[in-house]
């Protein structure tokens, strides 16, 4: 710690360690004391220049220009003053040491505090306040509220394990909002803002999102359909509306598997999906009798989707019709048209993915999946259901409008 702004005692000490010996240089004080040759050069002459003594030239006092000679008395005497000052000077400079190196993460109020704490039985309080310009009071006031701290010390701990085991949990995925959620449904009073700061200082956090690869080969020849969602991904009743897509799964050696999804807007459910090594129509049309099979029936229902090949062609609208859906698709090029798909999609693929490229084959790529989907219906909180999972939300609404 370097100390910016000097008293007027400091300086005056500063000369009277220079003096005390005519073999100091003010190279070898300025280094002792923290302050710079110059600086001690000019205290001194200035003290010389008040003191009528002259500057000489190798550094060291001049006789006083009085004929008077000191008694030995008083010789031992300012001699016992100097040895004095110079072993408080020394005594300072230790305590600088020390602070240096306890300082080193950062040299914060709270930090001082503590370091006083540490060192108070070898130095004192009030020397160590002085050094390290803090407020007796200041430091008393803090230490009164230590078992403050260390209660609230031991209760963080205690969350901070929690938050570890929702965070594994949850596969790594969870980030404040959801973790915040999980602990409140666990009869934990706790803010966001507290989460916040031990996810931070235990190093965890969801997993953030990932760039956008678009896969969508769109059919121009393929005759229109008009968009009966018009960006509203809304739903005031479960297996009304509808979207689906398909996404990209990376498997080593180059390859891919591809995934069609079929969500629920009410309850953003994954209703049906499909897996497989390619992209024909087949993917599609499997995704949605497989949401036909978990719902009992899509008769009068909505699906939603971009202008991919798959689901504008001749067989998907025969499914379609056999199951008795009704199409809507997005405008060609417009990602936004199927902005739900494909907000799920990211999802799903950010949080199974985790950061990694791809996976190592394509059994590790499903299983991951398939933990993923199950999980994500009857587990993963969702931000636009309150924090419940999807399958919860339907359980609710559903007691709700029966107790209506």
């Amino acid at each position: 710690m370097v100390m910016k702004v000097y008293s007027a005692e400091f300086r005056a000490d500063a000369v009277a360690l220079y003096l005390s010996d005519p073999k100091n240089t003010f190279e070898g004080v300025g280094k002792d004391l923290g302050i710079s040759r110059e600086t001690l050069r000019n205290w001194v002459r200035a003290e010389r220049a008040r003191t009528g003594r002259a500057a000489g030239t190798s550094g060291s006092p001049r006789p006083p220009q009085a004929a008077q000679v000191p008694s030995d008395d008083m010789l031992e005497k300012e001699n016992k003053q100097l040895r004095a000052r110079i072993r408080e000077l020394e005594t300072e400079r230790e305590i600088l040491r020390r602070a240096a190196k306890y300082f080193a993460g950062g040299d914060q109020l709270v930090s001082r505090f503590q370091f006083v704490e540490d060192h108070r039985g070898a130095f004192g309080v009030k020397r160590l306040c002085q050094v390290l310009e803090v407020s007796r009071s200041g430091f008393y006031r803090w230490l009164k509220a230590a078992p403050a701290r260390m209660a609230r010390a031991r209760s963080d701990a205690r969350l901070a394990r929690r938050i570890r085991e929702i965070h594994r949990e949850s596969g790594a995925t969870y980030g404040i909002p959801r973790v915040t959620a999980e602990l409140k449904d666990a009869g934990i009073d706790v803010n966001h803002k507290r989460v916040a700061r031990v996810m931070r200082r235990i190093g965890l956090q969801g997993v953030h999102l990932r760039k956008k690869v678009r896969t969508t080969v769109p059919e121009p020849s393929a005759p229109p359909v008009p968009d009966l969602l018009q960006r509203d991904f809304t739903a005031s009743e479960p297996n009304t509306r509808y979207v689906g897509d398909i996404t990209y799964l990376p498997i080593g050696g180059g390859q891919f598997l591809y995934l069609a999804t079929v969500l629920d807007l009410h309850s953003r459910r994954l209703a049906g999906w499909s897996i497989a090594g390619h992209m024909r129509t087949e993917l599609v049309t499997d995704a949605l009798r497989a949401a036909a099979r978990t719902r009992g029936s899509l008769q009068g229902a909505v699906f939603h989707s971009d202008n991919g090949a798959q689901y504008a062609s001749k067989e998907f609208a025969n499914v379609c019709h056999e199951l008795g859906v009704t199409r809507s698709r997005g405008a060609v090029g417009t990602s936004a048209d199927n902005a739900a798909a494909e907000s799920f999609n990211a999802t799903l693929k950010r949080e199974t993915l985790q950061g990694k490229k791809r996976w190592p084959g394509a059994r590790e790529a499903r299983l991951a999946v398939f933990r993923w989907v199950t999980r994500y219906n009857t587990r993963r909180r969702h931000s636009k259901l309150g924090q419940v999972s999807p399958i919860a939300f339907e359980q609710r609404s559903a007691t709700l409008t029966a107790a209506a």
